[in-house]
């Protein structure tokens, strides 16, 4: 099973704005060094965290911008880019973590994951893949002013199951929040017609699959006037569903010397890679750091039986090709600028034009192998 909330919904509206602070910091510095948390609830953003840099950011303006982009305008949501609050608690960067990460060392103790598989074109399971496009179409059809009772909160679940290697839709639920005047056989109708079978593939559907609208009726009440937002809280969402384990650090508002965003970013390279290169069927890449270390603690490479080479000859082929040093990460993917804000809503993983999906070492690597 996947899930992928819309980015009206309160957590990703949390990871958005941590993002779009980061973004903002590296645009001017991209040696800022930055830890954001963001809650959100009814009339309120709270912005805390640790922040070392040279630059001079407007909060205030950062955070309504991106209330507004994602589609809060109205005082009647309960939760509006220009009424809400925005309280800022941010403290200056451990020296201690500094000297860690100025050693080139790793800026945080994570453990990180990344997989890739043939399911489908982006080397991604298929599973979060359909329910982020169709959470984010779900989005679109709203900002487009095509569903003009459709507003910003909402989710999509999308469970599979499969008969040896083929996949059959068990069941999709789409929750949206709407206006009050719209029925819910207005709104189910569209979304089916407009949204689901915009993207659902129609040969993975079975007349057993389930495919359920708004099933508990009215959403009116949504956004962060009904649920508080965190940052972080939608972690397996962010990386694969629940097709492989999670790595347990979430992404959104760590600057790139924090390995478990940085770490897990070269994992999905690697894992990619693998896959593409036609070296296994499927791949989960985990790699161990501890804080102030240079080296990672650990790296394994899990294949699944579907290897077509040794994983030893595997693992021992990509570390002459990536590197797994902290520092090093950074500069090979180019991270110390403006890129985290396409990252915080609708997956990390499977998106064209980051650094991590680039595949632009396949061939060095099938020499080495």
């Amino acid at each position: 099973m996947a899930e992928s909330p819309t980015e009206g919904h309160p957590d990703k509206l949390a990871d958005q704005i941590a993002d779009a602070l980061l973004d903002e910091f590296l645009r001017k510095d991209p040696f800022s060094r930055v830890s954001l948390e963001v809650m959100v609830t009814t009339g309120l953003i709270l912005i805390g965290g640790e922040v070392s840099t040279n630059c001079y950011v407007d909060i205030q303006r950062v955070v309504r911008e991106v209330v507004k982009d994602v589609g809060y305008t109205k005082p009647s949501y309960g939760f509006d880019a220009d009424s809400s609050g925005v309280l800022i608690s941010i403290d200056e960067q451990s020296p201690e973590i500094y000297l860690g990460i100025s050693s080139e060392g790793a800026g945080d103790t994570a453990v990180v994951v990344g997989y890739a598989c043939e399911e489908t074109p982006s080397y991604m399971p298929l599973s979060i893949t359909l329910a982020h496009r169709i959470s984010q179409r779900l989005s679109r059809v709203r900002k487009e002013g095509r569903a003009p009772f459709l507003r910003p909160d909402g989710k999509v679940l999308v469970s599979l199951e499969y008969e040896g290697e083929k996949p059959t839709l068990r069941s999709l639920v789409v929750y949206a929040q709407h206006e009050p005047d719209v029925s819910l056989k207005k709104l189910r109708e569209f979304i089916r017609e407009e949204v689901i079978l915009k993207e659902l593939p129609s040969e993975i559907v079975s007349k057993r699959s389930k495919i359920l609208i708004n099933p508990s009726g009215r959403f009116v009440i949504g956004g962060p006037a009904a649920d508080t937002g965190l940052t972080g809280r939608k972690i397996v969402s962010d990386a694969y569903g629940d097709v492989v384990f999670s790595g347990g650090s979430a992404f959104s508002g760590k600057d790139p010397t924090k390995t478990d965003r940085s770490g897990s970013y070269m994992a999905r390279c690697i894992a990619k890679h693998v896959v593409a290169g036609g070296f296994a069927k499927r791949c989960l890449v985990q790699i161990g750091y501890a804080f102030g270390m240079s080296e990672p603690v650990c790296f394994d490479l899990e294949t699944f039986g579907t290897e077509k080479v040794s994983k030893e000859r595997l693992k021992k082929a990509i570390r002459e090709v990536f590197p797994l040093r902290p520092s090093e990460i950074i500069e090979f993917l180019n991270l110390r600028r403006p890129l985290y804000r396409k990252t915080s809503v609708y997956g990390h993983f499977g998106k064209e034009g980051l650094p991590w999906e680039d595949l632009k070492y396949l061939e060095k690597l099938k020499e080495i192998v």
